[in-house]
């Protein structure tokens, strides 16, 4: 099967990312809470890039890279200014096992590297997949920690804090 094409989101790139967002959320209730306003969730504050993979028009994953809030910052153990937040991740199911979300994962990384930061991440215990990705990838657990909201099957969110490996975007 083809590699999709991975490259910088654009604004006409939005109402695909919607459409996309909102079928991983049907699939695999990503996001938590279905955004009311997709493009905003898909454009979080301190945005620094974000980037999709495509097969044709049709958008099969997205990912943004973020600047670090102070909170997530002193989880993982090092000075905000050198970190960068990979977020708003996902592949839709069309694109499962397919490697979209590993290079999606990658061109993040490897982007916050080339600027000199180091990336980061963090996910809700309930995300499995996402988890084992992460950790193929050579990202180590740093801490975790209770969340301040639930899930949708109604547990208290359970947030583990990944850092990508050294000097590394894999």
């Amino acid at each position: 099967m083809e590699q999709p094409e991975i490259r910088r989101r654009r604004d006409d790139d939005m109402t695909a990312c919607a459409e996309a967002l909102a079928t991983v959320y049907e699939t695999d209730r990503y996001p938590a809470r279905r955004p009311a306003d997709p493009g905003g969730w898909l454009t979080p504050a301190g945005m620094l890039d974000a980037w999709v993979a495509l097969d044709g028009t049709d958008v099969l994953g997205h990912v943004a890279l973020t600047r670090t809030g102070p909170a997530m910052a002193a989880t993982a153990g090092l000075p905000q200014d050198e970190l960068a937040s990979v977020s708003r991740l996902f592949a839709t199911a069309s694109a499962r096992r397919r490697g979209v979300a590993s290079v999606l994962l990658a061109t993040a990384s490897a982007a916050a590297v080339a600027d000199g930061l180091r990336p980061v991440l963090e996910v809700e215990d309930g995300g499995g997949a996402a988890v084992r990705l992460y950790e193929r990838a050579g990202w180590r657990l740093v801490s975790s920690r209770v969340g301040d909201w639930t899930t949708h099957d109604g547990r208290t969110a359970l947030l583990h804090t990944y850092i990508a490996p050294a000097g590394a975007a894999r």
